[in-house]
């Protein structure tokens, strides 16, 4: 029965009920007062109380009306920040459909690890002087609370890109320097390089992010006395020195002199050999500093037996999760070096604060490549997973979230379940014995997810390196995909805009978070607000 039929039916039968028991001159006499009937009684129709989707809802409700809010300042004595470089709702989006159906669902109904996190909200992304940012600047305001350029590291706005002197006089204290300076351990871990935007931005004080060695810093920055984003990680004053440090950029911390073990070699000019510097500083003192640069070192390090821990496993980046086998040296998944972090840094009883970044996000999507950018993405929610097993919201506040978005869509009508990599097949090929992809008016199929900019289409087979694409014209615009296998590894997306490589978005990025203090991270904030917020839950700002 129709839902206004019962409502109907019901009204009805309270309408008979009290004429009969108070009579028409004193229901006449209620409604001139103006006082209302009691409340009819709805039942739910069975097509709606038994539906999978009500009762889904239902568990919802009951596990969030559970969650217990601790909002003492201090109350986290961990502090772990997960930043999906790149990571904008779009990507988010379509990681969760692909890991779904990895699994075999259709993908649309399946939450990734930190979508399960009882807090969630919007964070604006913008620089100071871009509407579209980049990584430094947002990095730098999720770091220290401060909104900066495009470009700069722990500096204030009002110094110039490139500016050694101005930015000498103009630094930002990071959250990582606070939680040092309270007696807490640290740890950085990134798939990209140490020296990178967002892991630099734990530690590093510069007014050009592309310093991140010596051989890359002009005569006047030297003149002026301005350190290389390297030297400033292995000589960082603030407490004892960053405890875990894991990713890439093997080539900054080496002399052009040296060769390291897959044959690349170094790119400082000064002779410095900054691994054996750090591992020199921290013995001296008798502390158990360990390099290690492959997945044999990896696995073999003893947590009880170290202190300080780096990890270098490529001369640049890290390989993209699906390439890694193809390492020559071997190296550890994203998931995995959180884990060893952690097991690392909660020996601290005092605590500790974690970056974990998912750098290759964002590279996948520079090269045009969403099943990179994707595959990077899920093994990213594998690592919040890791994080989220093995620590307690009582005592340890969890946040996820990006430091800006790309210009992936999704769009098309495809019906659901229709492979998120694939070619759009709408509701209208069902019936058919082999449903045909939808074609555009030029007579063509096209795909779900495509980019605004960048290089545009490619076919690269199995290929599992995306930038590879970078060897090759771009190529915007339409082509015929009727026989291109979208979902290979290599396949990349058309674009429409052409340049050199996919561009930022500008749109806001998501944020979720477990623990003390997450529910601060509601509504739509500025990404510098962040900082304030793991300041406040850890009470790292000085009384």
């Amino acid at each position: 029965m129709a839902v206004k039929h019962l409502i109907a039916a019901a009204l009805g039968a309270a309408l008979v009920s009290a004429c009969t028991e108070s009579g028409d001159t004193a229901a006449a006499s209620s409604h001139r007062a103006g006082e209302k009937s009691p409340a009819a009684s709805i039942t739910l129709p069975p097509q709606q109380r038994d539906s999978a989707w009500f009762a889904q809802a239902q568990r919802d409700l009951g596990a969030a009306s559970e969650v217990v809010i601790d909002n003492r300042p201090g109350a986290a004595k961990n502090i772990i920040l997960f930043v999906g470089d790149g990571m904008g709702i779009s990507t988010v989006t379509a990681a969760r459909i692909l890991a779904g159906q990895q699994q075999g669902m259709s993908g649309e109904e399946y939450q990734l690890s930190f979508e399960k996190m009882p807090f969630a909200g919007l964070i604006k992304t913008y620089n100071t002087n871009q509407q579209t940012p980049d990584s430094a600047g947002t990095a730098t305001a999720i770091m220290s609370g401060v909104k900066t350029k495009a470009g700069v590291l722990n500096v204030a706005e009002d110094v110039p890109r490139g500016d050694c002197l101005a930015s000498r006089q103009r630094p930002l204290v990071t959250v990582l320097e606070l939680a040092e300076s309270r007696g807490k351990s640290t740890g950085v871990v990134s798939t990209a390089r140490l020296t990178h935007a967002t892991p630099a931005s734990t530690y590093a004080k510069v007014p050009e992010r592309g310093w991140e060695s010596d051989d890359a810093l002009p005569a006047d920055a030297k003149e002026n006395g301005c350190v290389d984003i390297a030297a400033q990680m292995v000589a960082l004053e603030a407490g004892n020195g960053i405890d875990v440090a894991m990713g890439g950029g093997r080539r900054h911390f080496l002399p052009v002199s040296v060769t390291d073990l897959e044959g690349q070699p170094g790119r400082r000019q000064d002779g410095r050999n900054l691994v054996q510097e750090w591992q020199q500083r921290y013995r001296a003192g008798g502390a158990s500093a360990v390099y290690i640069e492959d997945q044999a070192g990896f696995e073999g390090v003893d947590i009880a037996a170290t202190d300080k821990l780096l990890g270098l496993f490529e001369s640049s980046h890290m390989r993209y999760e699906e390439d890694r086998g193809n390492d020559v040296a071997g190296e550890p998944s994203l998931s995995a070096m959180t884990a060893t972090a952690l097991k690392l840094l909660e020996k601290n009883s005092d605590g500790y604060f974690l970056l974990v970044e998912s750098g290759r996000i964002d590279h996948g999507h520079h090269a045009g490549s969403a099943y990179s950018a994707l595959t990077d993405a899920v093994e990213f929610a594998r690592a919040v997973q890791v994080a989220m097993d093995g620590t307690s919201a009582e005592d340890t506040l969890i946040i996820v979230t990006a430091d800006h978005s790309h210009v992936l869509t999704i769009a098309g009508y495809p019906t659901r379940g229709n492979p998120i990599l694939g070619k759009v097949v709408t509701n209208d090929s069902h019936g058919e014995p082999e449903p045909a992809p939808a074609t555009a008016k030029d007579g063509m199929p096209f795909t779900t997810l495509s980019y605004a900019t960048g290089r545009g289409f490619a076919d690269l087979g199995d290929e599992t390196d995306a930038d590879v694409r970078y060897e090759l014209p771009a190529a915007a615009g339409r082509h015929d995909l009727s026989e291109i296998d979208t979902t290979a590894p290599g396949f990349h997306q058309e674009a429409l805009v052409p340049l050199a490589g996919e561009t930022h978005a500008g749109e806001d990025v998501g944020i979720w978070a477990r623990g003390p203090g997450a529910h601060l991270l509601g509504g739509t904030n500025e990404q510098s607000y962040i900082f304030h917020v793991m300041a406040r839950s850890g009470a790292l700002l000085p009384h």
